[in-house]
């Protein structure tokens, strides 16, 4: 049997998001019993917490490729990454 941490790593980005949209239509629109509300919620909140992370990584690999031509970071008056549009890319 596979771990939560396991399951977690197999699935996308698109289909834990995917299936945070299932669980907040079942939420709001559903007559559910509160074992199952909580448990939807439970799962929810571990699907937020990839989605969060899976962003994060995301802006962290694309920050590292958004250098300038010294090879250091590019970064504003304060600090903070300067990132670019995919479209300019």
């Amino acid at each position: 049997m596979k771990s939560q941490n396991e399951t977690n790593e197999a699935i996308s980005f698109e289909a834990a998001f995917g299936r945070l949209e299932e669980i907040l239509e079942k939420l709001s629109s559903t007559a559910i019993s509160l074992d199952d509300s909580l448990k939807l919620y439970e799962e929810a909140d571990r699907l937020i917490v990839l989605c969060n992370k899976r962003l994060t990584d995301a802006e962290r690999k694309i920050e590292v490729l958004v250098k300038n031509r010294t090879g250091e970071l590019a970064v504003d008056a304060e600090g903070k990454p300067l990132t670019q549009d995919f479209n300019a890319l």
